[in-house]
């Protein structure tokens, strides 16, 4: 067990210590550069090319995404909660604690833990999860809501076209499928270097508060995590993942938004770093358990 625990956190802590390092050197690194090529290259293909090369099931996506909406609500309705009783401000917080990392670190830590299988629901996840990220994590950032912004997402095109494949049982030619897979597999690894990069630039304010909300995101995640994949009856590797997934950190795009919206973004810049931080320290114990369900 443990060698298999260090040989699914070795590459995540070496990506993101590579990028931590990096930009500690003050090394030459276009952050706004790379994150539009893994948002708008990247991840789409790796999308694409997963969930057609797998051939997954179409009615295992719709369903799977469907429970990843019932954890999002119970997020949302535990965050207010507890924000309220906190009487911490709800555009400032709420989405930074009810919106998980399953991209950055959801994705490898899937990839490397349940392969292939395993990254392609890790997807299904991460995809419901973003479109809520450009949707109600936008309009609490901005205090409206955008749809252009979420009609400019390339994720939902590389879902609706893989989707189509699958439902078609179509075979791609060769040379789609594998330029998709190629420019895919660069996404996970700059993920994981743009993750480092990210927390050797964001500074940590009101540690106090946000070590203890960052409890709270790690025991809500993996708390409704559980329990709605016992509801739902998840079993095996789709259960692992749920339950990883949910359970990720602050997502280091809540800072992006509380940025460009001018919403706090040193306080959410000390929550994202301390609940990532937070999720590194106990992420043996986590994968531990995942990989047990």
């Amino acid at each position: 067990m443990i060698t298999q625990l260090f040989s699914i956190i070795a590459p995540v802590f070496f990506g993101a210590a590579f990028g931590f390092v990096w930009a500690r050197l003050d090394k030459p690194f276009d952050a706004e550069f790379v994150t539009s090529l893994v948002f708008n290259l990247g991840t789409p293909l790796l999308v694409f090319s997963t969930l057609t090369k797998l051939n997954t099931d179409p009615q295992a996506f719709a369903d799977l995404a469907m429970i990843v909406v019932v954890a999002l609500v119970s997020f949302w309705l535990i965050s207010v909660v507890v924000l309220k009783i906190a009487r911490l401000d709800l555009r400032t917080y709420l989405a930074t604690i009810m919106i998980p990392n399953t991209g950055n670190v959801g994705l490898p830590l899937s990839f490397l833990a349940f392969g292939d299988e395993g990254l392609a629901f890790a997807i299904i996840v991460y995809t419901i999860v973003s479109l809520t990220q450009f949707t109600v994590g936008l309009g609490i950032a901005s205090g409206s809501f955008s749809p252009r912004e979420l009609l400019m997402n390339p994720l939902i095109y590389a879902v609706l076209a893989a989707l189509l494949v699958m439902v078609t049982k179509y075979q791609l030619p060769d040379w789609i499928a594998d330029t998709a897979h190629i420019f895919g597999q660069f996404a996970i690894p700059m993920m994981l270097i743009m993750l480092g990069v990210s927390l050797a630039k964001l500074k940590v304010t009101s540690f106090p508060r946000n070590i203890a909300l960052s409890l709270v995101r790690f025991a809500m995640g993996l708390g409704v995590g559980l329990g709605v994949s016992h509801l739902f009856g998840l079993e095996g590797v789709i259960r692992g993942v749920f339950v990883l997934q949910c359970a990720m950190p602050a997502a280091v795009f809540n800072y992006m938004l509380a940025m460009r919206y001018k919403n706090n973004p040193e306080e959410v810049a000390g929550l994202v770093v301390t609940s990532t931080l937070f999720a590194f320290a106990t992420l043996p114990f986590l994968l531990a358990f995942v990989l047990k369900l």
